[in-house]
């Protein structure tokens, strides 16, 4: 820490992550801009956010992997290149179809950029120093995450949904100078050796795990407007076979395998990772439904509505390391019992938002309690995955729990207006919008509920510490602090 090398590092790291996260935190944000000038079906605004969501998912694991093998700053700048040719591509899109191609090419850069900004910082310091370096990163990158919905929200209106996408192309280029300048190269020396079986490639499982995602999501999205058709009811049969190939492929691999099945032999982390899908869903489908309910039915501007999550995302940043600690002492039940709940308060208050509502009495306390409740969430849920298996498998269950918040997100924006009946150009409509988000508010809540009642009668206090020296996974790409 303090040398030149280690603060041009730290710029390399947050800067990358910053695109991230400024992108993940604005997309929801520009959804009904972007759906009326592109004149966009819901599908075609639920592909927007999920094809960048089932990239990340299926491929962040095996992007790690990647960096081991050939490099972690080699593949830190491809994915840094990679993404911002993409989000070019999207700020160019002149249809619905474009939009999502380039947004499916986005999550495939993220995939490679989002495991590499850390492990840079994890591979480049000392060990003494890394703790401190990972603390800079994390608090800066958090900043850039509260700043996000600002900087996105008046992008947006003063200039065009567009510029939340090239944005990102004036941000690559002091990363890619500063990494090439100061990020010293580092790999896994186990994992460039070929013939090792426990580094060989699972990109099986990887494919196969986004052809299962991908077919479900595809039979959620198209259901409202295809009802039970052939290409409906082949793209879930497709999706569940594969989902089914994945874990039998998994287990014939064993170690070697991008998720060893043997983590799930410890039934702590199994019940942890439905939490986690339980609680994300619920994020996910909140996040997706308030932007554009507060845009096309309450009227508010995109940079009021970004501006309306920022308390939510002040108290992940104030609060976390406090649920942390308190976990530590009374043990991670209580806090993952009471965070949904207080989580689901807070959804079922937003209900009740109307046309020409304050944000002071009628947002805010519901996004307050939101946010208070995923904080006493978040900490408490990473430590007990990392406890919950032995240390030579930390790095992977950090990433899997990672991937498990994704896809919860990823199947709620893709389930939840066919649960609601919103479809076409719904969104575009005051009435059959507030329908929607009524009953989303209340989906999502009676997700917080499940995973309350889950932790309450489940998950216990880890039989051991979580190793202090593996990162730590976090929220998906929706919320701060994001994907590290």
């Amino acid at each position: 820490m303090g040398t030149p090398a280690a603060r041009g590092t730290l710029l390399a790291a947050i800067l990358a992550s910053g695109m991230v996260f400024l992108d993940s935190t604005v997309v929801n944000v520009a959804l009904p801009r972007l759906g009326a000038e592109l004149g966009a079906t819901v599908a075609g605004l639920q592909w927007t956010v999920n094809g960048y969501l089932l990239m990340l998912a299926a491929f962040v694991l095996l992007g790690g992997a990647l960096g081991d093998r050939f490099g972690r700053r080699r593949v830190f700048l491809i994915g840094v290149a990679w993404f911002a040719v993409a989000s070019a591509l999207c700020g160019l899109a002149q249809d619905t179809g474009w939009l999502v191609a380039a947004r499916f090419l986005q999550g495939a850069g993220g995939a490679l950029l989002t495991p590499g900004s850390l492990s840079v910082i994890q591979s480049s310091f000392h060990p003494d120093d890394r703790g401190r370096a990972i603390g800079a990163w994390s608090g800066l990158a958090g900043v850039s995450t509260a700043l996000g919905p600002l900087v996105g929200g008046w992008l947006i209106d003063a200039l065009s949904w567009r510029w939340i996408f090239f944005i990102n192309l004036p941000l690559a280029v002091p990363v890619v100078l500063a990494a090439l300048r100061w990020v010293p190269e580092s790999r896994d020396e186990d994992a460039s050796r070929t013939g090792t079986g426990r580094r060989r490639f699972d990109v099986a499982g990887a494919l196969l795990g986004a052809l299962g995602l991908g077919g479900v999501t595809y039979a959620l999205i198209d259901a409202p407007a295809r009802g039970g058709s052939l290409p409906v009811l082949a793209s879930a049969l497709v999706g569940v076979l594969a989902a089914v190939a994945f874990v039998l492929v998994e287990r014939r691999r064993g170690d070697t395998a991008m998720l060893p099945v043997g983590l799930f032999g410890s039934r702590l982390f199994s019940v942890l990772n439905v939490f986690t899908v339980v609680v994300y869903a619920a994020l996910g489908g909140f996040t997706f439904f308030l932007a554009v309910y507060l845009q096309n039915v309450v009227g508010w501007s995109a940079l009021l509505t970004g501006l309306a999550t920022v308390p939510m995302t002040v108290l992940l940043l104030v609060g976390s390391s406090r649920a942390g600690a308190l976990s530590a002492r009374i043990g991670p039940r209580l806090p993952l019992t009471v965070g949904p709940v207080v989580a689901a308060i807070g959804l079922l208050l937003l209900r009740g938002v109307r046309p020409g509502a304050s944000y002071w009495t009628d947002v805010l306390p519901g996004v307050a309690l939101f946010g208070l409740g995923l904080t006493l969430v978040v900490a408490p849920l990473t430590a007990s995955v990392l406890a919950a298996v032995a240390d030579r498998f930390a790095g992977v269950a950090s990433g899997f729990n990672n991937a498990a918040s994704r896809a919860g997100g990823l199947l709620a924006v893709a389930a939840l207006p066919l649960l609601v009946g919103l479809s076409g150009t719904g969104y575009e409509q005051k009435a059959a919008l507030t329908d929607a988000f009524r009953g989303a508010m209340a989906w999502c809540a009676g997700l917080l509920l499940v995973g309350a009642a889950l932790a309450g009668l489940l998950i216990h206090r880890p039989s051991r510490a979580a190793p202090g020296s593996q990162p730590c996974p976090s929220l998906p790409a929706s919320t701060p602090p994001d994907s590290r």
